[in-house]
């Protein structure tokens, strides 16, 4: 499988609490849903679309995981919500236990063997492994040089502070520009691949 990692991005680089104020407030960050005023349905949605379609399993963190359970399930009915539901979900926790898995399709992976199981499930048949937000779970994958593409939706805002996505090991990965699509809303799509070896 390919690990896909789909993520909204300010110009400084945040990734944190992209959809709501209540989504993530660690470090007092105030700004959540600062995606909202530059999402179009279609160059940004369609960037979902076309990433969940090409998925053959999706991979959370336990926050972005219990955030997307919280919302997807009595969305019933609709095509993309109906994609989501239907595809097996991998959550990585340390605190989540099997009982708590109650959006459909769920396997939890347990927090101290992550990366191991990752890099089987990686090993594996099928298609894209996609990770969506998670932020930092997708800083490890990039760390353990686990990741195929980065399907980034740059927003046209600094937010001067929250998570990041790229972690801070001084490790160089280079990549290829393998498409970009710009919205009226200045909201840019840019799918980044691993660059071949030189």
């Amino acid at each position: 499988m390919r690990i896909a990692i789909s993520e909204f991005i300010s110009l400084d680089g945040v990734v944190q609490a992209p959809g709501g104020p209540e989504e993530d407030v660690e470090g007092d960050f105030a700004h959540g849903g600062w995606t909202h005023p530059f999402f179009d349905p279609e160059v940004v949605g369609g960037a979902f679309d076309e990433a969940v379609g090409k998925a053959d399993a999706l991979l959370f963190g336990r926050r972005t995981w219990q955030t997307m359970a919280g919302a997807w399930p009595e969305r019933a009915g609709d095509p993309f919500a109906d994609r989501l539901n239907a595809l097996p979900k991998y959550v990585v926790t340390r605190t989540l236990g099997d009982s708590d898995l109650t959006w459909a399709n769920t396997t939890r992976i347990a927090g101290d063997d992550a990366v191991a199981r990752i890099r089987e499930l990686r090993a594996a048949e099928g298609g894209d492994l996609l990770v969506m937000g998670s932020a930092e779970l997708a800083r490890t994958l990039l760390a353990e040089d686990l990741v195929d593409e980065l399907r980034l939706m740059v927003m046209p805002v600094i937010l001067g502070g929250g998570k990041t996505l790229f972690p801070g090991n001084g490790r160089k990965l280079t990549l290829e520009l393998a498409s970009t699509a710009t919205s009226g809303t200045g909201a840019q799509v840019c799918v980044y691949r691993r660059a071949a070896e030189a």
